[in-house]
């Protein structure tokens, strides 16, 4: 079931005028866990069609011991669950931890948590900016005809509405390999693997995770970032992504939304998601940002071989889409801006969501009608490099997000002198199904 022939490069895409924009109420609505004092929402729900969406971004409040503070973690999470209407199963999630010892502990917590079915689980070295030994991100949904199947710990099938989602996470080269360009072409072709073992092909992928440790150190006389830069770039060499190509003039072809982002370590570690369907009136659409040049056409001083991403990707289904923003820094065209100034840099960086996902920027690239705001968002990820920035930066996302739910993890960016790094995902009203234009 492939999203789209190759051959559907060059559509135009007519929509009514965006729900999103007229003032009809939003798709995504904030909560917080029951007896929390926070400000900003632990959670989000989103209803699209017959399928409820939760989004859910916990942080422990205790500082007992890690068990301590990942039970009252697992505790929320049933507690918000149980709160919402319909039975609702949880798909994957991300651990974050502060102290990688901890991870065998954190596994038999959460296989005595979930009993049947653990969810697909990715453990991320980034220690919790609150100080947290851990902090949990988590998807769940449920409704009318949704199923799942288990292709083995790390892979898992999700289908509804006609879509078929393949989540492919925790994926490791797997082989004693000391650089990241071979760390990352074989882990790219094991993840190639089970994502065929799921019925699914790589060239589906719509977005990407590279978590690298120690991601702006030297590699083989390189900048370890841009050594994975290299291996992905001839990893992608024979792909062709089936995207319906909105905008005919992409110079270098269509690429997933990703992040590349730093770990504790010298590790490598992947994770995905897939889109097939069959259905006519989907469309998968490459977003760039006019502000920004696009990262597959940077100058090789920036990489020699150029980040292969698009800034986001979004899917546009009956009156609905969902945006996955990519890893987005305070870059303008291709020049970081406001070095050594966390406000001024966690400003640009939500600015450069903003444009990204605007209804304008949606017409830009010939879907009128859709795009979303700052509200829209789901749930974001905030990487903030220095621990001393944290509450500069989480100031800045609170004053211009709102309740919108956040997760701030300490990692290094992809250029030294980058301090922040935010990623997201967006649910937005839109108009009537595509339509194909000649």
């Amino acid at each position: 079931m492939p999203v789209s022939a190759p051959g559907a490069s060059a559509r135009e895409v007519s929509r009514l005028p965006s729900k999103a924009v007229t003032g009809e109420s939003p798709l995504v609505l904030p909560g917080t866990a029951a007896g929390s004092a926070q400000t900003r929402a632990d959670f989000s729900v989103a209803q699209l069609g017959d399928c409820t969406r939760v989004a859910l971004m916990l942080s422990p409040v205790s500082r007992g011991s890690c068990a301590e503070q990942a039970g009252e973690l697992l505790q929320n999470l049933a507690s918000i669950l149980e709160r919402q209407p319909g039975k609702l199963t949880v798909t994957n999630q991300t651990i974050f931890l502060s102290d990688p010892a901890n991870e065998p502990l954190c596994r038999r917590l959460l296989k005595a948590h979930y009993s049947v079915q653990l969810p697909v689980t990715h453990f991320v070295f980034q220690a919790p900016c609150s100080g947290a030994a851990l902090a949990l991100e988590a998807w769940a949904i449920g409704g009318k005809g949704v199923q799942t199947e288990s292709f083995g710990p790390d892979t898992l099938v999700v289908t509804y509405d006609g879509l078929r989602w393949v989540h492919c996470a925790a994926v490791e080269p797997g082989a004693n390999l000391a650089a990241v360009y071979p760390q990352t072409l074989r882990a790219l072709e094991r993840m190639s693997a089970m994502l065929g073992r799921a019925g699914t092909s790589f060239e589906n992928t719509v977005r990407t995770w590279f978590y690298i440790g120690d991601i702006t150190g030297a590699d083989a006389q390189c900048q370890r970032y841009k050594e994975m830069n290299r291996a992905r770039t001839d990893f992608y060499r024979d792909k062709e992504f089936c995207c319906p190509l909105l905008q005919p003039n992409i110079p270098h072809g269509v690429y997933p939304a990703s992040t590349g982002i730093g770990m504790q370590g010298r590790d490598l570690v992947l994770s995905c998601l897939t889109l097939q369907t069959e259905r006519e009136d989907v469309l998968v659409l490459p977003l760039e940002n006019p502000q920004q040049t696009p990262a597959y056409a940077y100058h090789p001083r920036y990489s020699p071989k150029s980040p292969k991403f698009s800034r986001a990707m979004a899917m546009l289904v009956g009156d609905y889409a969902t945006t996955w923003i990519s890893g987005t820094a305070s870059i303008v065209n291709s020049d970081s801006k406001h070095t050594g100034d966390i406000q001024k840099q966690t400003e640009q960086t939500l600015d450069n969501i903003e444009r990204l996902i605007s209804p304008e920027n949606f017409a830009s690239h010939r879907a009128a009608g859709a795009g979303a705001r700052l509200q829209d968002l789901a749930k974001v990820r905030v990487y903030v490099k220095r621990p001393e920035d944290f509450a500069a930066c989480k100031a800045v996302c609170e004053r211009r997000l709102g309740a919108v739910p956040a997760l701030y993890a300490q990692a290094d960016v992809c250029r030294p002198e980058l301090l922040v790094e935010i990623e997201g995902v967006a649910f937005s009203r839109c108009g009537a199904a595509p339509v194909a234009c000649a």
